[in-house]
């Protein structure tokens, strides 16, 4: 099975550069003006899964809570040091998480459209 997240946004701009340059996944496609939508797929070419982000001229409207969250757990703890670094320099601020596991086993931020982001180690996988 592959699996595909899509997410409608207001700024894809600002998506694919947290996305790209913040998560370090990589542009895989996307489209211009395909029925009134344009597009990226996000994601690692070795992986069975992405995100496609669009964006078109209706607005999105994100709904979601405190306990809606995308976790990412990086293969080593070079690569989890990497992305906080990165989510430090951009001045992305940590937040804490309704649920105390995740305060115990990861940093959580937002991305440009609030969804919230918590990368874990790989060791706290269970």
């Amino acid at each position: 099975m592959i699996l595909r997240v899509a997410r409608h946004t207001n700024d894809l701009k600002k998506i694919e550069n947290f996305y790209v340059n913040i998560l370090g996944f990589e542009i895989l496609g996307g489209f211009q003006n395909h029925n009134n939508y344009d597009g990226i797929f996000i994601g690692k070419p070795d992986l069975d899964w992405h995100f496609e982000f669009t964006q078109s001229l209706t607005k999105a409207n994100h709904i979601f809570d405190e306990d809606d969250i995308i976790v990412l757990y990086p293969k080593t703890f070079f690569e989890y040091d990497s992305i906080l670094k990165k989510v430090a320099d951009n001045n992305i601020s940590i937040i804490p998480a309704i649920n105390p596991y995740w305060n115990e086993n990861g940093k959580m931020f937002q991305d440009p459209d609030g969804y919230r982001i918590l990368i874990s180690p790989l060791k706290a996988q269970n």
